[in-house]
C-alpha cells in the first residue's frame, strides 16, 4: 500500500506544500478516509425515503419524529442517536481498515441556538470533542465539515434550508452567525493537531435546476470564504482550509486565487467516468495555484467504479473521502443499517399514509437506536477492498492503469469514438445490450461504462495495479474470443502464467493464477496472437 497513507503519518498538524499535503514532519500525507454523514446532520435518502420531500432533511425529519412518538420521546431519541450513530468502534474499525482520515458533516443548529444573537450549544461541542479525541487514540486527521451553515449555503435539503433557498448569502443575521461559528471552531480548536483542517462550506450554490438559479450569489460565496479565512486566521494561522466551489463543488471559476497560503482545492465527483477526463480541469486549477487537491466527497457507486476512481486518484496524488460511512439498507458504504420490523410503516406516514400509532411508532424506532450501532450493521467488506484495490476487488477490464501512459501502463492502436478513455487509442467493443427496464434503474452513464469490454489485439496489453497480495492471492478474467488466442501474464514483468484461449461466448471465465505476495504489484495481460475482448479483471 501506498506509504503515504499509512496511519504512521498521521502525527502533527497538515499543512499544504505545494501541491502536496504534508504533516508535522513534513512527510507527504494521502488522505483516504469516509464522511460521517448522517451522524450530525441527517440527510432522508439514509433513512430509505427515496426522495421524500417531508422527511429529507433534518429539520423535516425532526418534526416527524417529533409527531409520530410525541416531543418527550423526540428529545430521547435524538440523544441515543447521536451517542449510537458514531462510537468509539466506528472510528477504530476505520483505522483498522486502513483508512488515515475523517470528514466530520454538522449542521450549526447542533453547535448554536437557533434564536437571535449567538448561543452556543455546549453538547454539540462535546460531541465533536469526544470524536476527536477517538481520533487522536486511533490516528485519523478529522476534517469539520460546515456541512449545513446558517441559512443554508446551497439551497437544498442537504444543508437543512428551510425553502430550498441559500439564505447565508442573503440573510444578514446568518452570515454573521457562519463567520462567528468558524470563529469559535478555530478558537476552541486551534492547537488540536488531529484536527486536519476546516471545509469552510459543503457544496454551496446548487446547479441552477427547476426554475432556481443561485449564480448570481457567487461572489457572495467569494467574500464568505475571504470573510471567514480572515476571522479563522485572527486566532488560528496552524489549519489548512478546505475551500469548495460551487454546483456541487464541481465548478473551479472561484479558484480565480488562493484564499490562503494554507488551503486545499476541495472537489467532489460522483456519476462520472472514472477516468483522467474527471480529474482534468482541478488538475489544471492545482498547478496554476500550486494548491494540493482533495477529492473531499465521493461514492454513491458501484464497487468496480470504486476500483478504478480511488487508485488513479491516489496516483495523481489526490486524497479521497467517500460517502458515507454507514445508512439503512445498503451495498456501497462500509456498513448497512438492518431495516426494523415495521420500517415500512414509518415511510409511509412521511408519505401521507396512517399513523402507526404512538407506542408502534417508538416500538419501530427503538429498535433503529438499537440498528444503528456499527456492531449490529452488515459489514461490506468488498466496498474497502474495492476502495485500495486489494485481493477481493473486481476491476473491469477497460478500468487499467492510465498512468505511466501508453507504452507501459497500456497499448493499443486503434482509436473509436466512445468517451470513454477516449485519449488511450484503446479498442472498445460493446459486449452488452441495455433494456429499456434497465434504462430507467441505473445512471445513464453506467450504461455505457458497463456495456463495453477491452478488445486487445496481437501485441497489446493492459496493466491494472493491485495491492497487498498474499501467497494465496490469485487473478482471473473474464473474456471471449473468435479464434484461438495466445496470451501471458506478467507480475512485475516476471511471467507468471502462457495460455492459450478458446473461442467462446463472452464471460468465459480464466481459471485463477496465483500472485506472489507484494505491497503493491502490476499485472500485466498481454495478447500474444488473436484478439480477445477482455470483461472484468478478478482478484481473489
Amino acid at each position: 500500500m501506498n506509504e503515504k497513507m499509512s496511519s504512521s503519518r498521521v502525527t502533527g498538524f497538515l499543512r499544504a506544500e505545494g501541491r502536496t499535503v504534508v504533516n508535522g514532519k513534513g512527510e507527504e500525507v494521502l488522505l483516504t478516509g469516509w464522511g460521517l454523514g448522517n451522524w450530525l446532520l441527517p440527510e432522508g435518502y439514509m433513512w430509505t425515503t427515496d426522495g421524500n420531500g417531508r422527511f429529507d432533511r433534518p429539520a423535516r425529519i425532526e418534526a416527524v419524529i417529533r409527531e409520530l412518538a410525541g416531543t418527550k420521546y423526540a428529545e430521547q431519541f435524538w440523544t441515543v442517536f447521536r451517542n449510537r450513530y458514531i462510537t468509539r468502534d466506528d472510528i477504530r474499525l476505520m483505522a483498522e481498515q486502513g483508512y488515515n482520515s475523517v470528514r466530520i458533516p454538522f449542521n450549526w443548529r447542533v453547535l448554536m441556538e437557533d434564536e437571535p444573537g449567538i448561543t452556543w450549544k455546549e453538547e454539540g461541542f462535546r460531541l465533536l470533542d469526544r470524536c476527536l479525541d477517538w481520533c487522536e487514540e486511533y490516528k485519523l486527521y478529522a476534517f469539520l465539515d460546515l456541512h449545513g451553515a446558517p441559512g443554508g449555503q446551497t439551497g437544498a435539503n442537504i444543508d437543512d434550508s428551510v425553502d430550498d433557498v441559500p439564505r447565508l448569502f442573503t440573510d444578514t443575521d446568518s452570515w454573521n452567525k457562519g463567520i462567528a461559528l468558524w470563529r469559535q471552531l478555530a478558537e476552541r480548536y486551534k492547537d488540536r493537531w488531529i484536527v486536519g483542517g476546516y471545509d469552510l462550506l459543503n457544496e454551496p450554490i446548487k446547479t441552477p435546476s427547476g426554475g432556481q438559479d443561485f449564480d448570481y450569489l457567487v461572489p457572495k460565496l467569494v467574500q464568505f470564504y475571504e470573510e471567514a479565512v480572515a476571522a479563522i486566521r485572527v486566532v488560528d494561522d496552524k489549519h489548512m482550509l478546505s475551500i469548495e466551489g460551487h454546483h456541487w463543488a464541481t465548478d473551479t471559476s472561484i479558484f480565480h486565487k488562493k484564499y490562503d497560503d494554507n488551503m486545499i482545492i476541495h472537489f467532489h465527483r460522483y456519476a462520472c467516468y472514472p477516468d483522467l477526463s474527471s480529474f482534468t480541469e482541478f488538475l489544471e486549477v492545482s498547478e496554476r495555484l500550486n494548491a494540493p487537491l482533495w477529492l473531499g466527497e465521493s461514492g454513491e457507486n458501484l464497487n468496480e467504479w470504486y476500483t478504478a476512481i480511488y487508485p488513479l486518484a491516489a496516483e495523481l496524488n489526490i486524497g479521497y473521502n467517500l460517502w458515507p460511512w454507514k445508512k439503512m439498507d445498503n451495498t456501497s458504504s462500509p456498513y448497512s443499517v438492518e431495516l426494523p420490523e415495521g420500517w415500512d410503516r414509518i415511510m409511509d406516514y412521511t408519505r401521507g399514509g396512517v399513523h402507526p400509532g404512538y407506542e408502534r411508532a417508538a416500538a419501530i424506532l427503538d429498535q433503529y437506536l438499537e440498528h444503528i450501532r456499527v456492531e449490529n450493521c452488515r459489514y461490506n467488506a468488498d466496498v474497502t477492498y474495492a476502495v485500495f484495490r486489494t485481493p477481493g476487488c473486481t476491476v473491469r477490464a477497460t478500468d487499467f492503469d492510465q498512468l505511466p501512459g501508453k507504452g507501459e501502463a497500456f497499448s493499443g492502436l486503434r482509436i473509436d469514438g466512445t468517451p470513454f478513455k477516449y485519449r488511450t487509442g484503446t479498442g472498445m467493443q460493446i459486449v452488452e445490450e441495455i433494456g429499456r427496464e434497465d434504462l430507467t434503474k441505473r445512471f445513464f452513464f453506467d450504461i455505457l461504462w458497463d456495456r463495453f469490454a477491452l478488445e486487445l489485439e496481437g501485441g497489446e496489453f493492459a496493466v491494472y495495479t493491485i495491492n497487498d497480495t498474499r501467497e494465496e492471492s490469485s487473478v482471473s478474467f473474464t473474456y471471449s474470443c473468435d479464434e484461438p488466442a495466445a496470451v501471458a501474464l506478467f507480475q512485475d514483468k516476471r511471467e507468471i502464467a502462457s495460455l492459450t484461449l478458446q473461442p467462446g461466448e463472452y464471460k468465459q471465465t480464466l481459471a485463477a493464477v496465483g500472485l506472489a505476495a507484494a505491497g503493491s504489484s502490476k499485472v500485466m495481460i498481454q495478447v500474444i496472437s488473436g484478439t480477445v475482448r477482455l470483461g472484468r479483471i478478478i482478484f481473489a
